[in-house]
């Protein structure tokens, strides 16, 4: 069958695509290896380092014994030491920022990644976010030069933005110029090539190779390497057939484009489905994002994607992160940096293996198995912080629990819920709904990095079964309402949702859309319904 044949202009167009994801997971996990010496950094550039300030206080302290002492208590010890406390306030709250404006640039851009992808095109679209990638990776790479703080936080912010952007550029790109059968495949790309940046960036980050006092300033500013080649490579890129096909309707342009694509000039079988799709488009309009939640026809689909994303978010993932370091020092491991990076490690081996067994098993079955897993796994990792005062060798079950807790994270909830949003969506309301999906993954991200400390601070050991009733609650969700799209078009995913939702009538496009304008009218909607 020539649609599943993988072509070279296929791999260099999704290779092409995943160098953004790749980005965007060196941008995740860079900032964590060097935080100590960026620290010392910041305390240098704010003036006096701390030692410095508490010396000279201490010769202001020895050098004014009459000083009127009338007050009581605010001495001038008390003084030098509030003024250390301060500042150490204040470095605290610029790495806080340092960490957090890439999340914050990531909620605000994930908006408009579907839209900036509909109006230039999804080529061009890439190419204009790598000048926020490469703008974002020069203030980080001169931060050394400058107000080290300032550049670092403008720069983490501008990452975000370009992250915000492909989050949704990237799973529509590549889930429209894959062929039905290894869309699956091809989708976990995007999230393997997350994970294998977030490893890179750990890996790179260690001391002696450049997360140290000389080279800490180029680690942040790398990520500019990947940004320039994506840019030099999608020159030789193909436009997406759907895009041109439906969207402009171009249709030797597409035909061209699906040849270099699939290798072959029988295309019968993509034509005749993108055919059917922009049928249904040319009833469809745009669909803003305010309409996907009234219109019956795409209520279900965007419930359901954004449910997996926030499952995704909620399951605990990063709160293994944060926990694991302290679990692996509990265990005697004398460099848990290298236990961390054996967890990022593992992270990208399993990504790789749903990759293969996403087109075998299916996207609703190994979501359930991934998750069922996360599951047990949630509850040993409870089990064993909590009876480790009691029990030392309780460590390595909390240990075993980490290492497959991410092995099923990755199989399932880690990369599914990208390239699933993609394929519950029409042309029309794709990008809406794509928009919508990432902004509410970057949020369910920026709420987690937030809310971590404060719940495992309060719950102690036993946060890991509150993390286990929430996926509980999701698994139970995706056996009732999500649908198995594994090799469907995406007119029979819509009729799954139908079935789903008791009903048998066809789906009327969004006729209420026929009185909208043009494109403005959407852009205004999503831009009000962001202000909300």
């Amino acid at each position: 069958m020539t649609e599943d044949k993988v072509t070279g202009t296929l791999v260099l167009a999704v290779f092409t695509a995943v160098l953004s994801s790749f980005q965007f997971g060196y941008d995740i996990g860079v900032i964590n290896a060097p935080q100590q010496v960026i620290i010392t950094h910041y305390r240098h550039v704010l003036g006096v380092s701390l030692d410095d300030r508490i010396a000279i206080n201490n010769y202001a302290l020895n050098s004014t014994e009459e000083l009127p002492t009338s007050l009581g208590d605010p001495t001038p010890v008390s003084w030098a030491e509030e003024e250390t406390m301060t500042s150490a306030s204040l470095i605290t709250m610029f790495w806080s920022l340092s960490v957090s404006s890439f999340a914050v640039g990531g909620m605000i851009a994930s908006f408009f990644g579907g839209l900036l992808g509909d109006k230039l095109g999804r080529i061009k679209a890439l190419l204009v976010a790598n000048i926020l990638s490469l703008v974002g990776a020069l203030l980080m790479g001169f931060s050394k030069l400058g107000p080290s703080h300032i550049l670092i936080i403008s720069g983490r912010g501008i990452s975000g933005l370009y992250c915000g952007l492909i989050s949704g550029l990237i799973p529509m790109y590549i889930g429209e110029i894959a062929p039905t059968t290894l869309r699956g495949a091809i989708g976990a790309l995007h999230q393997l090539a997350i994970v294998t940046g977030i490893l890179i960036s750990q890996i790179v980050g260690l001391d002696f190779i450049l997360g140290n006092h000389e080279l800490w300033h180029i680690l942040l500013g790398l990520s500019a390497v990947p940004a320039i080649l994506q840019c030099l490579l999608l020159f030789f890129c193909p436009e997406s057939p759907r895009y041109l096909y439906i969207k402009l309707d171009e249709e030797a342009k597409a035909k061209k484009s699906l040849k270099r694509l699939r290798g072959s000039d029988d295309i019968t079988k993509d034509i005749t489905e993108m055919r059917k799709e922009r049928e249904e488009a040319s009833n469809e309009k745009k669909v803003s994002i305010i309409q996907l939640f009234t219109n019956a026809s795409y209520r279900q689909p965007i419930l359901v994607a954004l449910m997996l994303h926030a499952a995704q978010q909620f399951s605990g993932i990063n709160g293994i992160f944060y926990y694991s370091t302290s679990i692996f020092q509990t265990a005697g491991i004398s460099q848990p940096v290298y236990a961390t990076i054996g967890v990022g490690a593992v992270n990208t081996v399993f990504t790789a293996v749903s990759v293969f067994l996403v087109e075998k098993a299916g996207r609703r079955s190994l979501f359930l198995i991934g998750m069922s897993g996360m599951f047990v796994c949630a509850i040993f990792m409870s089990v064993g912080l909590v009876l480790l005062s009691k029990f030392p060798w309780m460590n390595y079950v909390s240990m075993t629990a980490i290492f497959l807790f991410v092995s099923f994270f990755e199989i399932g909830p880690g990369p599914i819920p990208w390239f699933m949003v993609a394929e519950f969506f029409s042309q029309g309301p794709r990008p809406a709904a794509l928009a919508i999906a990432a902004f509410s993954n970057w949020t369910g991200n920026f709420i987690i990095a937030l809310c971590f400390q404060y719940i495992a601070d309060f719950c102690g050991p036993y946060v890991f079964f509150l993390f286990a009733g929430v996926v509980l609650a999701f698994i139970l969700f995706t056996f009732f309402k999500v649908p198995e799209t594994k090799g469907k078009s995406f007119e029979e995913i819509a009729a799954e949702f139908r079935k789903k939702r008791g009903s048998a009538e066809t789906p009327k496009a969004a006729v209420e859309m026929e009185f909208l304008g043009p494109t403005e009218t959407m852009i205004s909607t999503v831009m009000h319904s962001e202000t909300q």
